[in-house]
């Protein structure tokens, strides 16, 4: 697996490098084994550190968790457990997801827009309606079943999933409803 561990205006030293690399080498082991790169980066905000990693695995899902704490290795530690308590609640489905899929995750490239938030009053009706494009990046649209997707949008710790759905091949959304539940969106024409 190939690591990238950085620091945004800290320095990371090689004891610190050292503890992800095997920490997450043994998260892995136990539940996909098959992760393919990790992008791990600590940042200080105030007295607090903040960790980010991301790591893909080789059938094209991502797991991604966020902690924060006083000190940098605990707050690595904190992202640790809740990748490992990610993974761990998906173990059987991950596993299985390896057996039935012998190709990797097909993906479909895609543009993703930041726009600029309305700063008016909800109570004013705005007079120009279209949005300034404050960035434009590409992103990559997986082709995966609704059960993939849902997984896919835990383990990444996302509110949302766009993807392809493989039954049909048609763009659809996963989201997490405001009362907890899981709502599917699935525009094809059914008449």
């Amino acid at each position: 697996m190939r690591y990238q561990i950085t620091g945004k205006q800290i320095d990371i030293g090689e004891a610190l490098q050292t503890h992800v690399k095997t920490e997450l080498g043994d998260v892995f082991e136990k539940y996909s084994g098959r992760p393919t790169d990790a992008n791990v980066i600590f940042s200080k905000s105030g007295s607090e550190f903040n960790c980010e990693a991301v790591v893909h695995l080789s059938t094209g899902l991502t797991t991604q968790a966020k902690g924060h704490a006083h000190e940098i290795y605990a707050a690595f530690d904190a992202a640790r457990d809740k990748m490992d308590k990610q993974l761990r609640r998906y173990k059987r489905r991950l596993k299985d997801h390896h057996k039935e899929r012998a190709e990797p995750v097909e993906l479909l490239e895609a543009g993703a827009y930041i726009l600029a938030s309305n700063t008016e009053s909800e109570d004013t009706e705005p007079e120009n309606v279209t949005s300034m494009i404050v960035a434009e990046m590409e992103t990559k649209i997986p082709s995966l079943s609704v059960g993939e997707a849902v997984m896919q949008m835990e383990l990444a710790d996302s509110p949302v999933q766009v993807f392809r759905n493989e039954g049909h091949g048609g763009i659809n959304v996963v989201y997490r409803r405001e009362d907890g539940n899981i709502g599917w969106i699935d525009p094809r024409n059914t008449g």
